[in-house]
């Protein structure tokens, strides 16, 4: 009797146990903790926190304040002049002349002086101005530089988040071949035991198998390094695993030929002059420019103005003798100067003569730069143009193989349920599928990649497109 009532109660706990078990997991959260899921990010976001962590961008942009600052000196020394004020006081002991009287005096003094002077450079040969046009060029040269940064930063990131992409595509087609495998497998063993199906077809199956899931655990391997390196290039430094959209690009239209970018010619001339390399090349040329002029205007005189107020108090402790008051004293004591100075180079061991020669060789080196720079982007596009259009036509044929290899397995798979073809030859099938397929998912994200390269050098930046 106490047995039963044992019994008894555990089936009651059990039951009561089942509605929590059977309770539905929260749409939107991980099982066991109810922790949200994380949210998949598009290529775009994974674009933009790239640039927001990269440690690149955050050094140029230190930088690009750094050439703000000098731009704003430059300003205020080509406008503006030096002002400065000064004040002393000093206790004299022992022989001094006397400020009142000019003669020499052995008492005790105490003097107090002001002043206020400021200067102005009216011709250094035109330095501040060109300073001025070098510090201008500057910001732009470093928006230039900010701008190749986050357009190397967005391709990278792009190339790694097809790499990312294409492993996971390809795991989940290997994964559903495991699926087919394992069916089939099954199926093939009940005829065996029923006698419609060799024991030698079995095993080949089975063969088939573990090859499918030796391919299936080689994308995932391949899949979680693709993972490592898009966190790596996007710095990523969240705790939760990084998630990425799997939706693929669009396919293309196998009858349109792509012509919705610029001619050739003209893609090379708006490439040379709107790309952010070719800007920072002829930013580099125009400063050495501006700099050699500013070292051959050094070789002449410089003329600078200067003005001033000055006054003085002062006192005899112990002397007995009453100074005037500091009021009259500040007033009756003041004086003004005007000075103009004109300073002229007549020997300075040659040295400007040596700045201005190495003035131009910044200005040659800067110069064949550029020129390399011209020539590199515009085999840059043309071979982009080609690029594009070779992965395009790859694209199509391997769209169309694909196609064909999905019919042809489809046909092969109903022959070796019907016993009409050998497990070799279903596999021999089985594998040009997953072949064309993985073809096809290369082909597509290729074509992908040159079009956003060939897109960008018409002007529209990666994380636009």
């Amino acid at each position: 009797m106490k047995k039963s009532q044992t019994i008894f109660i555990m089936l009651t706990v059990l039951l009561s146990a089942v509605p929590a078990l059977a309770a539905p997991v929260a749409e939107g959260t991980i099982p066991g903790n109810g922790e949200p899921l994380p949210t998949p990010m598009t290529l775009k976001e994974c674009m933009e926190y790239a640039i927001s962590n990269s440690t690149k961008v955050r050094i140029l942009q230190a930088a690009n304040d750094d050439a703000r600052l000098a731009r704003r000196d430059a300003i205020f020394d080509a406008f503006t002049p030096e002002i400065s004020g000064s004040g002393s006081a000093y206790y004299n002991f022992g022989r001094a002349v006397d400020p009142k009287t000019n003669t020499y005096v052995t008492t005790t003094s105490f003097h107090n002086s002001y002043g206020v002077s400021a200067g102005i450079t009216l011709f250094n040969g035109f330095k501040a101005v060109n300073n001025l046009r070098i510090s201008k060029t500057s910001i732009a040269l470093g928006n230039s530089q900010e701008d190749q940064i986050e357009a190397d930063i967005c391709l990278a990131t792009m190339e790694a988040y097809c790499n990312v992409l294409y492993y996971s595509q390809l795991a989940d087609i290997y994964k559903s071949q495991v699926e087919v495998a394992e069916e089939s497998l099954a199926k093939a063993r009940r005829q065996e035991e029923l006698g419609q199906k060799g024991h030698a077809d079995v095993v080949e199956m089975d063969s088939n198998l573990a090859d499918k899931q030796y391919q299936l655990v080689e994308a995932n391997n391949k899949l979680n390094d693709a993972k490592i390196t898009l966190e790596d290039v996007m710095f990523w430094s969240e705790p939760q695993e990084l998630v990425i959209d799997t939706t693929l690009p669009a396919t293309i239209d196998g009858e349109r030929v792509l012509t919705d970018s610029l001619a050739m010619e003209d893609m090379v001339d708006f490439a040379q002059s709107n790309n952010p390399a070719a800007r920072v090349a002829r930013f580099n040329l125009m400063n050495a420019k501006r700099e050699l002029n500013t070292a051959r205007w050094q070789l002449l005189p410089s003329l600078s103005a200067y003005a001033g107020w000055s006054t003085t108090y002062f006192t005899y402790p112990g002397s007995g003798t009453a100074s005037d008051p500091f009021q009259t004293q500040f007033k009756n004591n003041g004086g003004e100067y005007v000075q103009l100075s004109l300073n002229i180079p007549i020997f300075s061991g040659l040295q400007r003569h040596s700045n201005i020669a190495r003035k131009k060789n910044a200005v040659a080196k800067a110069s064949a730069e550029y020129d390399q720079k011209m020539r590199d982007i515009s085999a840059e596009v043309r071979r982009a143009v080609q690029d594009r259009d070779g992965a395009s036509a790859a694209y199509i044929l391997a769209q169309r193989k694909s196609d064909v290899q999905e019919e042809a397995y489809s046909l092969n798979m109903k022959k070796l349920e019907q016993g009409l073809i050998s497990p070799i030859e279903f596999q021999t099938a089985s594998n040009n599928y997953l072949e064309a397929n993985a073809q096809r998912l290369n082909s597509l994200l290729t074509y992908f990649i040159k079009r956003s390269v060939v897109n960008y050098y018409n002007g529209v930046d990666y994380i636009d497109q």
